[in-house]
């Protein structure tokens, strides 16, 4: 499967997956350097896969997607959006508060996932051509406003920061995204990682 994470920091404008590289953690009170099957993606989100367990997700390796005959990122996004919606279903769209449109599956652990799911979106698009502005501030958070509705896009304006801000271990994003043309890009920048 496939999760979205945050980047902090991070501020990339248009989509675009590049691997993380190694990254370093503290195991058992020792640091270890790791590799994951991580990519960087758009403002401050990084998509990772995962294996779905019982109690806990667990990462998965570049050797492990090897091991899995897929050969590249796309072919991996593809089979994991797909393990999705297969066990957590089919994404479905629900008033929010403030006339914001909410997109939910049977977990909200993976709502956020919903965001790589591209078929979805192009549905939506359908419904609204000048595109859709969407939030994904936490992981149980993945909100939408069309664009050409302009109260409903300001409410994501001046909300997005303070949901992402207070869904502590569970934040996402602080950026919003304009899905149009079947390509995602920044609609407003996250919020700059304040200094310590």
């Amino acid at each position: 499967m496939v999760v979205l994470r945050e980047s902090m920091g991070a501020n990339r404008p248009d989509e675009a997956l590049a691997p993380t590289g190694k990254m370093t953690t503290v195991l058992d009170g020792k640091e270890v350097e790791l590799v994951l099957a991580s990519f960087e993606f758009i403002g401050d989100m990084h998509i990772r896969f995962v294996f779905d367990g019982p109690e806990i997700m667990v990462n998965a390796t570049p050797d492990d997607l090897v091991r899995l005959s897929l050969s590249n990122v796309d072919a991996a996004l593809a089979v994991a959006v797909a393990n999705v919606k297969r066990v957590y279903g089919e994404p479905a769209a629900a008033p929010w508060t403030k006339g914001l449109m909410m997109v939910q599956g049977k977990s909200p652990d993976l709502d956020s996932s919903y965001f790589l799911d591209r078929e979805f979106w192009r549905k939506l698009v359908r419904q609204y051509p000048e595109g859709v502005v969407v939030a994904v501030p936490k992981r149980g958070g993945l909100l939408y406003a069309p664009l050409s509705d302009a109260e409903r896009v300001q409410v994501l304006k001046e909300n997005v920061a303070y949901l992402h801000e207070s869904s502590e271990r569970q934040r996402v994003s602080s950026a919003l995204y304009l899905f149009r043309d079947d390509k995602w890009s920044v609609y407003q920048a996250p919020v700059p990682v304040k200094e310590p």
